[in-house]
C-alpha cells in the first residue's frame, strides 16, 4: 500500500466517507440499539444462535459496522454474510454494533461493547477502522480482529502496526475491474464510464484494472474504445454526480462503472432514466437496480469466513496483511447475476484463470489517479476534473 499517498488521501476521509467503495451514511442509532430489530438481516442475529448469552458466555463472534446497516448491499452486509454463515454451520453465537458516530473514539468505544459482550473475534469492515483497530489490538490483546479493506495505523500515519491478534485484509481490486471492463468491451460495448468516489487508492486501483481490461478486450477484437473517467470527491450520492452520469448517457455511453458507494446510486438513477447500464461494485449489486449489469465484487464474505475459520483452526494469520485476490477466489464477477450477451462463463473462466497464473499482468501502481501513466493499445481516456 502506497502509505504517504493514502495519507494525503484520507486525512479528511474520517468524516466525509464511510469506507473506501463501500458502505451508506445512516443517523447514528441509539446505544440501546446496537443490534437493529427492525431490519430483515437482524432476524439471523435473534434465531441462529440457540444458547442465550448467559448460556454461551455472551456472543462471541461480533461485527462492528461502520454508520451503515447490515443490509447496505455493501461493505458490512458482506461481512456480516461471511461471519453469519460460519456462525450458523459451526454453532457460534453472533451479534452486530453500530457506532454512536463516524469517530475514532466512539468506534473503539463500539469495539469495547462488544468485547464486554464476549466477542473472541471482531470484524471491522472498511478503512475507517485503521485506527481504531490500531488502538484496540493493543488494548485487548486476547482478542482477535479482523480488518477489512486497511492496515491499522495511528492517528498521523506515522506508524503502521498489525498485531499478531490482528488480521488486516486488502484486496487486488485491480483484478475486479479488469474483469468489469473486459466484459463490457467483449459484450460489444465501446463508449464506457467510470464514475470513481474519492481518489484513495483502492478506488484508483478499480479504476486502473477497468480501463487496462477494456483495452485488452478492444485490442483483442480490433476496435477502438472510449472512456470518461472521473473522481467525485465522496462517497454520497448527490445531484450533481447524477447529472454527470446522466450527461455522459445522452453523449453515448453506454456503460458506467459506479465506483464509490452511495455514488453508484447516483449513477443507477441516471441509468434507469436514460434506458442505459451499470456495473456495480465491492458486492453483487444487481439487486439494486435493473440497470446493473454486473459487478466487480471483493468477496467480503469469503474473506470474513476464511479469517474466523482460520481462528478457529489455530492458524489465525495475525500480525500480517492477507491480500484477497483471484488465487484465493477473493474477487470476481457475479456471473450467475450478470446480464451479459456476448460475454460467457467460459470467456470469464479464461480470464480468471489468465489472472490466477500471472500470465495476465496489470499495472497497480496508484502514484497517478488519471491513468495518464498507463499504456493502452486501443483506448482512449477523457479525465474529466
Amino acid at each position: 500500500m502506497k502509505k504517504k499517498l493514502l495519507a494525503m488521501l484520507l486525512t479528511g476521509a474520517m468524516v466525509l466517507s464511510l469506507a473506501a467503495c463501500g458502505g451508506t451514511q445512516t443517523e447514528p442509532a441509539a446505544e440501546s440499539d446496537t443490534t437493529a430489530t427492525e431490519t430483515e438481516a437482524e432476524t439471523e442475529v435473534a434465531e441462529a444462535p440457540e444458547a442465550t448469552e448467559e448460556q454461551a458466555g455472551g456472543y462471541e463472534l461480533a461485527l462492528v459496522t461502520d454508520l451503515g446497516t447490515i443490509d447496505d448491499k455493501s461493505f458490512n452486509q458482506g461481512a456480516w454474510e461471511g461471519l453469519a454463515q460460519y456462525a450458523e454451520e459451526f454453532g457460534k453465537t453472533y451479534k452486530y454494533y453500530q457506532p454512536q458516530e463516524a469517530t475514532t473514539d466512539s468506534y473503539v468505544e463500539t469495539i469495547g461493547l462488544a468485547i464486554e459482550g464476549g466477542a473472541k473475534v471482531v470484524v471491522c469492515p472498511g478503512f475507517l477502522f485503521e485506527t481504531p483497530v490500531y488502538i484496540v489490538q493493543e488494548q485487548y490483546p486476547d482478542v482477535s480482529f479482523i480488518l477489512l479493506d486497511g492496515e491499522p495505523h495511528n492517528e498521523d500515519y506515522s506508524d503502521y502496526t498489525t498485531a499478531a491478534n490482528t488480521m488486516a485484509i486488502l484486496y487486488q481490486e485491480d483484478q475486479p475491474g479488469y474483469l468489469a471492463g473486459y466484459a463490457s468491451v467483449k459484450d460489444g460495448m465501446t463508449k464506457l464510464g467510470f464514475m470513481g468516489g474519492m481518489a484513495v487508492p483502492a478506488v484508483v486501483r478499480f479504476g486502473y484494472g477497468f480501463v487496462q481490461g477494456a483495452d485488452a478486450a478492444a485490442t483483442e477484437m480490433g476496435v477502438n474504445v472510449d472512456v470518461m473517467y472521473h473522481y467525485t470527491g465522496a462517497f454520497a450520492a448527490t445531484p450533481e454526480a447524477q447529472a454527470m452520469a446522466a450527461s455522459w448517457y445522452q453523449n453515448g455511453t453506454e456503460v458506467i462503472f459506479g465506483c464509490g458507494g452511495a455514488v453508484g446510486n447516483s449513477v443507477m438513477a441516471a441509468a434507469e432514466e436514460a434506458g442505459a447500464k451499470v456495473i456495480g461494485v465491492d458486492v453483487d449489486q444487481s439487486f439494486e437496480s435493473d440497470t446493473v449489469i454486473t459487478s466487480a465484487m471483493k468477496k467480503l464474505s469469503v474473506s470474513v469466513y476464511d479469517g474466523i475459520r482460520d481462528y478457529y483452526d489455530g492458524s489465525f494469520p495475525g500480525g500480517s496483511t492477507s491480500i484477497f485476490s483471484a488465487e484465493n477466489d477473493g474477487i470476481g464477477l457475479p456471473m450467475e447475476t450478470s446480464k451479459f450477451t456476448n460475454f460467457t462463463q467460459d470467456d470469464y473462466d479464461a480470464i480468471l484463470a489468465g489472472l490466477v497464473d500471472g500470465s495476465i499482468t496489470i499495472n497497480n501502481d496508484v502514484s497517478d489517479t488519471t491513468t495518464a501513466d498507463l499504456t493502452l493499445s486501443s483506448s482512449k481516456v477523457t479525465f474529466v476534473e
